[in-house]
């Protein structure tokens, strides 16, 4: 019963540490950027491309408002999806076909 009871509380001995409690954000970001590296570039490109609608929005011409932020919303979501399909891709490439073989 004693072993039972032992197993069930939560143990206060300070060597035992979880990783992921122990990290800060930023190590945090560079870890999961070296797991998966198009998410970053996803939203790299995602920033990039808002910040650009925001310079030209002065500078549209004719075109209706709501029309260049339809166009700025579509390139922006067309770069995310594409960055993760790109990031898919290069995913099953690593588990599939560069995996050394047993």
């Amino acid at each position: 019963m004693k072993e039972i009871l032992q197993a069930t509380t939560m143990s206060t001995d300070p060597d035992i540490s979880l990783s992921s409690y122990d990290e800060d954000q930023g190590s945090k970001l560079i870890r999961k950027a070296k797991e998966a590296p198009f998410v970053p570039i996803g939203m790299a490109g995602f920033a990039a491309i808002v910040a650009y609608g925001l310079y030209k929005l002065k500078s549209r011409g004719n075109t209706k408002m709501s029309v260049h932020l339809i166009h700025m919303h579509v390139a922006a979501q067309g770069f995310v999806v594409g960055a993760m399909t790109v990031g898919m891709g290069y995913s099953m490439y690593r588990e599939y076909w560069a995996k050394p073989k047993p």
